[in-house]
């Protein structure tokens, strides 16, 4: 069974950065996409950015030049670098995977991670 935990979030003020992190753990698996997803309060869930395994990224055009994601292969962890914070980012942040189990794949989802962007 594999598992993604989240971490990084707290409370920044406008214009300020954050990084949040995502580590896959378990056994006998390989990660293949890896994005991040946010929910708003009162609003439905909208994919950020995701990574493919060989590097290629896409981002939501709300957080493009503003939020990087990158991944490290060997920790199996996802990165996501939020510059320029904005009070409308503020979510709680999930982490999916693409984890293939035999023949299918298998989306895994982390607990999320609250960010709240204020003065």
């Amino acid at each position: 069974q594999v598992k993604l935990v989240e971490s990084g979030g707290g409370l920044v003020q406008p214009g300020g950065s954050l990084r949040l992190s995502c580590a896959a753990s378990g056994s006998g698996f390989r990660v293949d996409t890896m994005a991040w997803f946010r929910q708003a309060p009162g609003k439905e869930r909208e994919l950020v950015t995701a990574i493919s395994s060989s590097g290629r990224t896409n981002y939501a055009d709300s957080v493009k030049g503003r939020f990087t994601i990158s991944r490290d292969n060997a920790k199996n962890t996802v990165y996501l670098q939020m510059n320029s914070l904005k009070p409308e980012d503020t979510a709680v942040y999930y982490c999916k995977a693409d984890v293939p189990v035999g023949r299918a794949n298998v989306e895994v989802w982390g607990q999320g991670t609250l960010v709240t962007v204020s003065s």
